[in-house]
């Protein structure tokens, strides 16, 4: 009963006491003065009469209770006749009344500075700074490869724009690097600075200083709007930054009907990626060349090699085939003309101007040194090419999204005439009046499509997965209502279908990252059961939204992923890094001209001996290809690099063996 009674007194005082705070100030300063006086009166009166020096009289120690009150209270204490002391204390009073008005003041005036801070509403007065505008599942990516390309500087700094919380986004930016395992560490001699603000007000944008910056990237937020807010990034930015300027402007768009206009509103040196066009090209690529996946990964990211230029110097005035084999700690793969041109894997007998340089593969700007490989080739190892024939393959492509057209587009680009691809999807009208009209488009290739879902165990049972020569996944969103039956439609069928009157163009529901893996997992599940009964590796390549769930996909080591979010940042954070590289991406993952292939090993050099990676280079370049690397088949499923070694130096011995890949660089 006492311990009840104790605590509804408590509450009972906190109640009156939260009353009287909420009365307002008058009352809560009186109500302090008293509180004040109860505990300095009588305390004073205890001094005063425990003092042996104290007056003997009564009055006399009322009057040196007064000057002690006075002294603690900070109002003087004067003794003499009562209209001295009155305006004493009137003085007092007045001068305790300014000093706390001007202690208020300045208390006030320092707060709101510290939450202007925090809001993220200063200005950044950096300079050579890397600004970053938007905030997606992009940025921890972006971050990242900044701060390991900024690695080997003093002094860096990346700021970030984005109409979040100031606090919110340091400690998420924070917690994702810590947690990257780069072998940085964290954020290095890296400062990332955050400040508040939409990104689509040029008067927002002066707060991280893009007109004195090296480079800015622009994210693609994530929702249905993003491509139409990040045109508007770049119409804010024109107008925020002066022509010509120096800086670097790069930024992605996913939907390939917004590329033309986003690249209108970037501007003369503006560089925009296309998300669809390029996720497509690079799905087709590493579909038909299993483990390319790996080697785009260890060329975009910094941890690396990765794409530099280097000055002509002594080559000058010589052919681009003996500019292959004047580096040995870097592999060279194309000029950029004066002029600005950009040429991947020339001719060999192409002549090197003075004022051209030479695109390479090196692990760093300053490793790029001339030196001749030429005395480690050794000509007897140098094997003839066997013919091999094409032939008419099955492919088997699971899901379908907006970026299905373009990857059905690129199969039919470089597959045999009479190759088939099976379409197995959710089949709403959408979905099989786009499948239709782009059956209906293709020259090489039969597409037929099947109604059905993929993470259904019947539906993928019924396949005959394993039959397939390729199989690819693409992320699929799940449909609110059931699929329709749609019987198998082949080419002719399906154009008959399409061009029916009164049909609807097809519509793409948005795609959204996590509702989409969600179901490529499961789908890699089931797939991962119908390989280990059939006794084989199923030949799979994966399209995944997130790089954090490619970690949990039931996949063997060293799969193809395509991850569409950190490929894109890596490729933007490249190009923020030297400009140039645009051109060379472009032309890299454009239809036409060269690209990455892991051609057998035994076709360039003989694999009963040890040799040196400059024989290697030295048979690719009579093939007209540029050699960067190889893949070994023993380490295929080990980790880190899966087998793959980009710019080996040419003077190390290798002993390949039979099943073993070369890395060249040749015309598609």
């Amino acid at each position: 009963m006492a311990q009840r009674h104790t605590t509804s007194l408590r509450l009972r005082l906190r109640y009156r006491f939260d009353n009287l705070v909420a009365g307002g100030t008058t009352p809560l300063i009186g109500w302090l003065a008293l509180a004040c006086l109860a505990v300095v009166v009588p305390a004073s009166a205890v001094l005063v009469w425990a003092d042996r020096a104290a007056p003997p009289t009564f009055s006399g120690r009322l009057t040196a209770v007064w000057v002690s009150v006075g002294q603690t209270l900070k109002l003087g204490g004067a003794v003499g006749s009562p209209l001295y002391v009155l305006a004493s204390v009137t003085l007092a009073l007045v001068a305790l009344l300014f000093v706390s008005t001007l202690v208020s003041l300045i208390t006030t005036g320092i707060n709101g500075r510290i939450l202007s801070l925090r809001r993220g509403h200063s200005t950044v007065l950096e300079a050579g700074h890397t600004v970053v505008l938007g905030w997606s599942d992009q940025i921890l990516p972006v971050v990242s490869e900044l701060v390991a390309a900024n690695a080997n500087q003093r002094r860096s700094a990346i700021a970030v724009l984005a109409p979040r919380d100031k606090v919110d986004m340091e400690d998420e930016v924070a917690t994702g690097l810590c947690g990257t395992g780069r072998r940085t560490g964290g954020t290095g001699a890296t400062r990332i600075i955050c400040r508040s603000g939409p990104t689509t007000d040029p008067t927002a944008l002066a707060r991280v200083s893009p007109q004195t910056s090296k480079a800015v990237l622009v994210l693609p937020p994530d929702g249905d709007s993003g491509d139409a807010h990040v045109v508007k990034t770049l119409l804010a930015l024109d107008a925020a930054l002066p022509r010509p300027r120096g800086t670097v402007v790069v930024a992605a768009v996913r939907d390939s009907r917004n590329h033309l206009t986003a690249k209108l509103a970037a501007g003369p040196g503006g560089h925009v990626l296309c998300a669809d066009e390029i996720i497509a090209r690079l799905l087709v690529q590493t579909a038909r060349q299993p483990g390319l996946s790996l080697v785009y990964q260890d060329l975009l990211d910094f941890d690396g090699d990765e794409f530099y230029t280097a000055a002509a110097q002594g080559l000058a005035g010589r052919s681009f085939g003996e500019a292959l084999l004047a580096f040995t700690t870097s592999s060279v793969v194309g000029l950029l003309h004066s002029d600005g041109r950009v040429v991947l894997n020339p001719d060999p007998g192409t002549e090197i101007g003075a004022d051209d340089r030479i695109i390479l593969v090196s692990e760093d700007d300053d490793t790029a040194v001339p030196e001749p490989a030429g005395p480690w080739i050794d000509e007897d190892a140098i094997a003839t090419a066997r013919p091999r024939s094409r032939y008419a393959e099955r492919l088997l492509l699971l899901g379908w999204n907006r970026r299905a057209p373009l990857v059905v587009e690129q199969l039919d680009e470089f597959v045999s005439p009479g190759t088939t691809l099976d379409v197995v999807a959710l089949g709403d009208g959408a979905t099989v009046r786009a499948a239709a009209e782009v059956a209906a488009a293709r020259s090489r290739i039969e597409v037929a499509f099947h109604s059905g879902d993929i993470t259904d165990p019947d539906v993928l049972a019924k396949l005959d997965v394993p039959s397939y020569d390729s199989v690819i996944v693409i992320g699929e969103t799940d449909r609110e209502t059931a699929p329709v039956p749609v019987p198998a439609a082949t080419a002719p069928a399906a154009a008959a279908a399409a061009t029916a009157p009164g049909t609807a163009p097809p519509v793409f529901a948005p795609e959204a990252g996590s509702a989409t893996d969600d179901r490529t997992l499961v789908t890699l599940l089931h797939l991962r059961a119908i390989g280990e009964a059939a006794g084989r590796e199923l030949p799979l390549t994966t399209e995944m939204s997130d790089d954090g769930n490619r970690l949990l996909a039931p996949a063997r080591a060293g799969a193809d992923f395509i991850v569409s979010g950190r490929l894109i940042s890596l490729l933007m954070t490249q190009i923020s890094e030297s400009g140039h590289l645009a051109d060379v991406f472009e032309e890299l993952f454009r239809a036409e001209g060269s690209e990455f292939y892991l051609r057998p090993v035994a076709d360039y050099v003989r694999t009963d001996r040890e040799v040196a990676f400059a024989t290697v280079v030295e048979a690719a370049r009579r093939r007209r290809e540029c050699a960067v690397g190889y893949r070994l088949r023993a380490q295929t499923a080990t980790a880190p690099s899966y087998g793959v070694r980009l710019n080996p130096d040419k003077r190390r011995p290798v002993r390949f063996g039979e099943h073993d890949w070369v890395v060249v660089l040749a015309e598609s």
